[in-house]
């Protein structure tokens, strides 16, 4: 409840910095900003075979100039501990009723928690590893509620650990579909090809979210099986529940998107 309670105030706290950031973001001459703030049983990586294995705290904030956008997206254990820090740069490159292509590119950071032994005694610190990453996210839309997309990204390494990866999406959206009049859902079932060095996977996931118009809260489900794989962790099944806030102000009633 403790901590349930600090992500309630933490919830709160993001939601009065997004009103009180109007007058500064009109001098920052932004068009927009939003973002959504997540808590979840098992915090899901951006590449949902991967997951911290604990409940974590999602972070992603947008903030908007034309076709231009910065999009922080900060991932935490509930005791505080960063596991992920990426600072998006994203550019729509084309974008029209049918068709839309966006261009994106980051620095990021990866944490883990290692034992190293100083002056003759045991300690355990937390490491970052720094990633370069790039990405290029193709969409079609076949009618308003229906797209076909295809998101690929490559990463680079340059610490210990994995130096190169790869990772190519092939997915359907389903959005706005209704289930009352003030509920909706979101779906995206996809399947993707991912290498790690010199090791390859074949998955597929899906992300399902409910959502209530003019509700900020909304449930997002997230599901991922490993078809055929050779990159650790290679578990057969792995999902996540995740309860989000969305703020925004331009829209109060938007809710968390998947980013794919």
């Amino acid at each position: 409840m403790k901590k349930i309670g600090t992500f309630l105030l933490l919830l709160l706290g993001m939601t009065s910095y997004a009103q009180e950031n109007e007058q500064e973001k009109n001098n920052m001459f932004l068009d927009d900003f939003r973002g959504t703030a997540s808590i979840t049983h098992n915090g899901v990586s951006l590449v949902p075979s991967f997951s911290l294995g604990d409940p974590a705290l999602l972070f992603d904030l947008k903030f908007i100039k034309k076709k231009f956008s910065f999009e922080p997206d900060m991932r935490f254990s509930l005791e505080g501990k960063p596991w992920t820090m990426l600072f998006w740069f994203r550019y729509k490159a084309m974008e029209n009723e049918k068709f839309s292509l966006r261009l994106g590119a980051h620095p990021g950071l990866n944490f883990r928690t290692v034992n190293i032994i100083r002056n003759g005694q045991s300690e355990t610190i937390l490491e970052s590893r720094r990633y370069l990453g790039a990405e290029v996210v193709p969409k079609y839309q076949i009618t308003n509620k229906i797209g076909v997309g295809m998101y690929y990204l490559y990463g680079r390494g340059f610490d210990e650990g994995v130096k190169e990866t790869n990772f190519l999406v092939f997915n359907l959206s389903f959005n706005q579909i209704a289930l009352s009049n003030s509920l909706f859902l979101n779906f995206t079932p996809q399947v993707y090809y991912l290498t790690s060095d010199e090791l390859t996977g074949y998955y597929t996931s899906g992300f399902l979210t409910i959502a209530k118009k003019k509700c900020p809260f909304s449930l997002t489900g997230v599901i991922n099986k490993g078809i055929s794989t050779q990159i650790l962790p290679d578990d057969d099944f792995t999902w996540s529940i995740l309860l989000n806030y969305s703020f925004s102000k331009s829209q109060r009633n938007t809710f968390k998107q998947t980013k794919v």
